[in-house]
């Protein structure tokens, strides 16, 4: 067993080297055991027993940081000590999951195993079960859709489970904290005002929704976090469990975690446990989301306080960090910045993309820097900008990764072409087909395709589609055929749509022999899933979308990754949607048919649903070799370091707006809330203080180079006033060109 007097708190700005010493605390660690293991055989032997079923539980804000930590931990050990890695929100899940029969005998509920909705899937049931009060204008806020409403009223619930709130709290403290009319930032940092809104039956509608969910054995984040906060850590046999199990605990960056993992980390120790912990006073990346990093920094009062006060000297932040934050805040504290820090000035934002994608390309090409030397980093990245960059890089040969590129699954070509065929063989969904999505669809399937196209759909280049199909082959079926096919050979149907013969298009002879064979060999297997949907030989929509994908697009060869992402990423949210759909099915004693399930998943990923990313989600080997393109947000959690960072919008007044990392509602939910009302002096407060924090940690994660990318205009032709303006009028524009 480990035995330490007292844990370590490791406190440290961005790049100090907090993991480093959390990874050799861990290996004090396992040299402590491996002395206190040289006792008598007999002694040894039972403590050897003991300590293989008590490991050490290790955390990381998100899964990309806790691979890397496991990595590192295993690799300066050798692996010889058994290590249970997880976030906080993946912990509290399994630990729901693993004692859920102790929940149900101590809750009362059914005997069933659990279903976590996923974030698609919660929304749409919970639109679906308030429908009578969205349809009567109860919970409609002004300026805010009712997608956004639902997503409000689910966050809360989030909010107060992550927090330790009881949920009957909630209308208490949004009545206590929230002004009305109330006026609420949406994720484009524009202002709306809420029309006021009974909490009270906001906070009804969550105890339902929580009983309902638990009624049928379904869980999301938010419930998950109550039942482990409220019900489970409670349980003195669960407490058993967890003391027998685990003996320490490190946690890297737990100013990124939610209040309710503090609690954990407090009973771990108050039980023995040894532990070490990370904190970064310029981090709190998730703060606004889930996390409450000034509740788990009471932490420190419990434990032998480590500060790492010499910042990296590799990067800018330790040099140039304090003086910039403060240019900020009063320009006239320093007139101009150091050659550290450059600007490329444009009047218009597309001029603005085309000379920023150019400078990047002639400092690659020129050697200065490798591709996977370069950030770009931005407040917010619409399409346009993503596109019109990685079009610029992709066609000089300068790979482009986006991370986390959250894109509606509808996006891609591919996935709309096989939801017309789930259209076109399951009856009764006739409405959904048009004469576009067949044409789509024919070219899709054709047999013959350009991949280097479709690659480009989802934002890689052609480069990164290696095909034994030359990028020159055009599909069998081109949109030109597809069209006439569509106009002259499709039926449409309320009920049963049908594709022709391709002899109902009077002059058939005139569209080649590939592409009339590349028609009939979809026209007919179209045909025989339809006589087999009829016998019942495919078991569910999930099976059909398989051998659509199996006769059409896989057939033995090697996809390009973003396509096969993309795929993957469909089958994962059609088969959970139909276990959902299953499960509510076995409640209601019989339920909707195939047909109504069908049409409300293909509803939902045509409304631009923004789906869970498949498993696993990185590209092998690409982030070593390619430029990162990324929101502040994504830049920030992937605790990235890039030589040269390229600060696009740097004029925009979303820099130090939270945007969508910041929930409706959060600070209201934190420890250290006064229980005042949120005023609009609190708002500015917060707003400076984030980016404070935000410049610090970009700053402690470059190495060389800054170039603030500003245009005059923004994108409504209106002239920029964003807070960073006082770091582009001390710059000197600097010919991108000519970049030394």
């Amino acid at each position: 067993m480990l035995t330490q007097s007292q844990p370590n708190w490791i406190r440290g700005s961005t790049r100090s080297g907090k993991t480093t010493r959390l990874v050799n605390q861990f290996c004090h660690w396992v040299e402590v055991r491996s002395q206190q293991n040289r006792l008598s055989p007999s002694t040894q032997g039972r403590r050897r027993r003991r300590d293989s079923e008590r490991s050490i539980l290790v955390f990381a804000a998100n899964d990309d940081n806790r691979s890397e930590l496991a990595d590192r931990l295993a690799a300066a050990t050798d692996g010889r000590y058994p290590i249970q890695s997880k976030t906080p929100l993946g912990f509290f899940q399994d630990e729901i999951i693993l004692f859920w029969p102790l929940l149900i005998g101590r809750l009362n509920l059914r005997a069933q195993f659990p279903v976590r909705l996923r974030p698609e899937t919660e929304q749409e049931l919970a639109t679906r079960l308030w429908r009578s009060e969205l349809d009567k204008g109860s919970l409609q806020m002004l300026g805010v859709s009712e997608y956004r409403v639902v997503r409000r009223i689910l966050d809360l619930l989030q909010l107060a489970a992550i927090s330790g709130t009881p949920l009957e709290d909630i209308p208490a403290i949004l009545e206590q904290g929230i002004l009305l009319p109330l006026t609420q930032r949406e994720e484009d940092g524009e202002s709306v005002e809420d029309s006021a809104i009974n909490w009270t039956d906001v906070g009804n509608l969550l105890l339902g929704w929580r009983g309902w969910c638990l009624e049928r054995g379904l869980l999301t984040y938010g419930i998950i976090c109550e039942l482990y906060w409220r019900y489970l850590l409670p349980d003195e046999t669960y407490q058993q469990h967890l003391i027998r199990r685990y003996q320490g605990v490190l946690a890297d960056d737990v100013d990124d975690y939610p209040a309710i993992a503090g609690d954990l980390f407090n009973f771990l120790l108050d039980n023995g446990a040894v532990g070490a912990f990370t904190y970064n006073p310029d981090g709190a990346v998730r703060l606004g989301l889930n996390a409450d990093p000034n509740y788990l920094a009471r932490l420190a009062s419990r434990c032998r306080v480590e500060i790492l006060s010499d910042r990296a000297q590799n990067n800018l932040g330790a040099v140039y960090g304090e003086p910039i934050v403060e240019t900020v805040r009063d320009p006239m504290y320093m007139l101009s910045l150091p050659e550290s820090v450059q600007l490329i000035q444009t009047m218009s934002r597309a001029q603005l993309l085309r000379q920023t994608g150019e400078a990047i390309a002639e400092a690659v090409q020129s050697g200065q820097v490798q591709p996977s030397d370069v950030a770009v980093i931005a407040p917010g990245l619409d399409a346009i900008a993503r596109y019109t960059l990685v079009e610029i890089l992709t066609s000089k040969g300068i790979p482009v990764e986006s991370l986390n590129d959250q894109r509606p699954l509808i996006s891609s070509p591919t996935i709309r072409a096989l939801l017309t065929l789930l259209a076109l063989i399951y009856p009764g969904l006739g409405r959904l087909v048009n004469r576009d999505a067949v044409a789509e669809m024919l070219v899709v399937l054709s047999p013959t395709r350009d991949w280097g196209l479709l690659t480009l759909d989802w934002g890689v280049g052609e480069e990164f589609a290696p095909s034994p199909i030359s990028n020159h082959q055009s599909p069998a079926i081109d949109p030109v055929r597809a069209g006439l096919l569509a106009d002259y050979c499709y039926s449409p149907d309320p009920e049963q749509p049908r594709l022709l013969p391709v002899t109902n298009f009077p002059r058939w002879d005139r569209l080649g022999h590939s592409a009339c064979k590349a028609y009939e060999q979809i026209l007919g297997w179209i045909e025989q899933q339809q006589s087999q949907q009829q016998q019942r030989l495919i078991p569910n929509y999930v099976a059909l979308l398989d051998r659509a994908i199996q006769e059409f697009l896989w057939k033995g060869s090697n996809l390009p990754y973003d396509q096969l992402a993309a795929l993957r990423e469909l089958m994962e949210t059609a088969q959970h949607y139909w276990e959902v759909e299953g499960r509510l099915r076995q409640k209601s004693g019989g339920g909707d048919s195939d047909r109504d399930t069908i049409e409300r998943f293909i509803c939902l990923l045509r409304r631009g649903t923004v789906t869970a990313n498949p498993y696993p989600v990185r590209r092998l080997g690409l982030s070593s070799r390619a430029v990162t393109l990324a929101t502040i947000f994504q830049y920030r959690a992937s605790r990235r370091f890039h030589r040269w960072q390229f600060w696009l919008d740097a004029g925009s007044p979303l820099w130090s707006k939270g945007g969508a990392a910041t929930l409706f509602g959060a600070p209201l939910f934190l420890k250290d809330w006064s229980g005042e009302p949120i005023r609009e002096q609190d708002t500015q407060v917060a707003d400076e203080q984030r980016l404070r924090r935000i410049l610090l940690d970009l700053l402690g994660r470059v190495g060389e180079r800054v170039y603030l990318c500003h245009s005059e205009l923004a994108t409504n032709g209106q002239e920029q006033s964003g807070p960073l303006l006082p770091l582009v009028n001390a710059s000197v524009p600097v010919n991108p060109d000519a970049m030394s």
